[in-house]
């Protein structure tokens, strides 16, 4: 039964069932028009050669006429009948020149003829053999009728037909073993790809997919080995992200777990306790932006972060990024300043913006050394946070807005997930967020669409914080 739910058996029968329906068409449109033409064409000549010995007649017919008339019209058989008074008819010559005929006396086409007194013509059937008929009436009271054999003319159709349905057959025959042949090929090509999909679902992903093909099926090989390129990189940076959150979840759990096992000694001073409380509230904050940002991940993957646009005054935003994270700059011996190069309304949700500005600044605090200048502009429906460390690798521009990724020798550790929640909060706003460099000069430019036209100010409002004060 399994075999008869393949695809080669299924691409058979389709083919098979179009080849007889062409077949079905072919013998509707052909037999009965070649029987009804050959048919016709027979009664056509016998009508013709009636008419024209009805003008060649110069008496009233005898046998010889009637003879004669038979040999002209090619005919089997001629008879003439006398029209009675009562409108019937009398047999009064009858050739019977071949054949074995049956009586002839109620000829339907003699009757119709005679009663009509015009030629008439059809095809009548007498033991077993069907005749080609004309009748023709004279002006002396007599009906000629010529009985002419269809006999080779049905059996040349026959032979067509015949022909035709072994014709078919064979056709038939041939569709289904090569549409089998060519229905298997494409068949076992088809279970490559089941196999190369179950492999990719049980996670091996080195073997390509192949398929030389050129059709549908090979571009369909070339998707899935798209796919199996697209997750293995999903599960290098899977494999990457949970060693990475499982170094940042042990590191500040085994922290804190330290301090408080040294909290309990009796005999720590006040200050060492609050150092110890410090060190163990540092622990927790890192403990919680993972956990906030494996919240977000998860509310981006679920579509379920709502976003509310609404005009937003960027220059506001960049002085809340510069108040808020102020004490984070000072304590990590940065330099901070805030600029407003141009008033402008940005069509956004202000605290996804926020959130995003704090995922740029933090990061340009976390990766850039002590004594680093950062700048948050805000340059209309623009926010800039720009920093004069020492750069990123043209190769790693992109890479660093990847899921789960961290660039090797980065002086401080991290999920690998905030400049890659942020890119996808500036998506969600139909804006774009970029990285742009030079020498000394490192730019993450956050673009929003634009509620209203800016206004260029000229004005440079500073908020500045540094490690001496």
């Amino acid at each position: 039964m399994h075999r008869f739910r393949s695809v080669g058996a299924r691409l058979s029968l389709a083919l098979a069932v179009v080849v007889a329906g062409a077949l079905t068409v072919v013998w509707v449109a052909l037999v009965p028009t070649l029987q009804h033409r050959l048919v016709n064409g027979r009664l056509a000549l016998l009508a013709q050669s009636a008419r024209q010995i009805s003008r060649s007649q110069k008496e009233p017919p005898d046998r010889g006429f009637v003879d004669d008339a038979a040999r002209t019209a090619d005919a089997n058989r001629a008879v003439l009948y006398r029209i009675n008074a009562s409108g019937t008819l009398r047999i009064v010559v009858d050739t019977r020149r071949t054949g074995v005929f049956q009586d002839a006396s109620n000829d339907a086409v003699a009757l119709r003829a005679a009663r009509a007194e015009a030629l008439e013509r059809g095809v009548v059937t007498r033991g077993g053999e069907t005749f080609a008929e004309v009748a023709l009436p004279d002006r002396y009271g007599n009906v000629l009728l010529y009985s002419a054999s269809l006999g080779a003319t049905l059996e040349n159709v026959d032979l067509v037909r015949s022909r035709l349905i072994w014709a078919g057959l064979s056709a038939l025959g041939l569709a289904v073993l090569v549409g089998w042949g060519a229905a298997s090929l494409f068949a076992r090509r088809i279970r490559r790809l089941e196999r190369a999909a179950d492999r990719i679902a049980g996670g091996d992903f080195e073997e390509p997919v192949v398929d030389r093909g050129r059709d549908e099926v090979g571009e369909l090989a070339d998707a899935f080995d798209r796919m199996r390129i697209r997750l293995a990189q999903f599960d290098d940076a899977r494999r990457a992200f949970i060693a990475n959150a499982s170094h940042e979840l042990r590191t500040p759990i085994f922290s804190v777990g330290g301090f408080l096992e040294l909290l309990r000694e009796d005999d720590l001073d006040a200050e060492t306790r609050a150092e110890f409380v410090e060190a163990m509230a540092e622990q927790m904050g890192r403990l919680s932006k993972l956990a906030a940002d494996l919240l977000d991940l998860s509310r981006l993957d679920a579509d379920g972060m709502r976003i509310d646009l609404e005009p937003v005054e960027l220059a506001y935003v960049a002085r809340d990024l510069g108040e808020e994270l102020g004490s984070l700059a000072v304590r990590r011996e940065h330099l901070l300043e805030v600029v407003v190069a141009a008033n402008g309304q940005a069509l956004a949700d202000r605290e996804r913006v926020l959130q995003v500005g704090r995922a740029l600044v933090d990061n340009a605090l976390v990766h850039t050394p002590p004594g680093t200048h950062v700048w948050i502009v805000a340059d209309g429906t623009r926010l800039r946070v720009e920093d004069d460390g020492p750069g990123i690798p043209v190769e790693h521009r992109e890479q660093i807005f990847t899921r789960f990724t961290r660039l090797h020798g980065t002086r401080a550790s991290g999920s690998g997930l905030g400049l890659a929640i942020a890119r996808e909060l500036a998506e969600r706003m139909a804006g774009e967020l970029r990285v742009e460099a030079r020498p000394g000069r490192t730019s993450f430019v956050l673009d929003l669409p634009s509620a209203e036209p800016a206004v260029s100010t000229g004005n440079r409002a500073a908020f500045r914080n540094n490690r001496h004060e």
